[in-house]
């Protein structure tokens, strides 16, 4: 079941609910990801810590929406969206592109002079400062369907389906661009925690390139290296709950 209250009802989904006075954890998706891909996650956190896994528009049940192509824009209207302080930790957790939204959304919070994450987690991105040049939004479908093959974290039936791609590739393209255009703006280091987790085999972020979140946070800093590729969490999914459960409850 999802349950949305009207704070949530557009931008976020809860698929079980905690204790009372459980900690929170906004969960933000990769690139062509949805709020639906932190489900398992949140039914193993439950009922100790509290999963609000972010929904972008375009996709599932806000399809008829447009992508938002731009990192900025998007944590601006997320940053609107997020639930009223009540006293509980609200903690931050993105993977891959979502790392990078959550990093902008935490700025945001901390510039408005507002409460920041108990704890960052950054999952298969390199820091914001460690910029590569990437250009697979502008390959044809062929190209875009062979870079997400390679990352994995797709089943190959989705890929294999004319009708299924018609509508994710838009979605995938558009998030691309995001993330491949995404400029980072120097600015000082957020005053929290921050824990990076990478794949020892990750094509997208290298153990040095995850290491540099270290320079954006004033904060305790953990880097852990799970084994597997960019899509390292779907196997280690018990690793990560235990390095999410170890820094939120105490």
């Amino acid at each position: 079941m999802i349950m949305k209250s009207s704070h949530d009802a557009l931008w976020t989904r809860c698929y079980e609910r905690a204790v009372p006075d459980a900690p929170r954890l906004v969960c933000f998706p990769h690139a062509g990801g949805a709020a639906s891909y932190y489900r398992p996650l949140a039914l193993t956190l439950a009922p100790r810590i509290e999963v609000l896994a972010v929904q972008y528009p375009g996709r599932q049940d806000r399809h008829r929406e447009a992508c938002v192509e731009d990192v900025h824009r998007i944590a601006d209207q997320i940053v609107e969206a997020l639930p009223p302080e009540d006293g509980r930790d609200l903690a931050f957790f993105g993977h891959s592109m979502g790392a990078v939204i959550a990093f902008e959304v935490a700025r945001r919070l901390h510039d408005r002079g507002g409460p920041v994450p108990a704890r960052l987690f950054a999952s298969g991105r390199r820091a914001p400062s460690r910029h590569r040049e990437e250009g697979a939004h502008l390959l044809d479908d062929a190209g875009l369907l062979d870079e997400i093959g390679a990352l994995g974290g797709t089943d190959s039936r989705l890929l294999e389906d004319s009708e299924l791609l018609s509508v994710i590739l838009p979605v995938v393209r558009s998030d691309y661009r995001a993330i491949e255009t995404y400029s980072h703006a120097p600015g000082p280091p957020l005053p929290c925690p921050v824990t990076a987790v990478v794949g020892d085999g990750d094509p997208r972020a290298t153990v040095d390139e995850a290491r540099a979140w270290a320079d954006h946070c004033t904060g305790d800093f953990q880097l852990h290296v799970l084994p597997g590729g960019h899509f390292y969490l779907d196997a280690q999914r018990d690793a990560v709950v235990k390095i999410i459960t170890e820094s939120l409850c105490h």
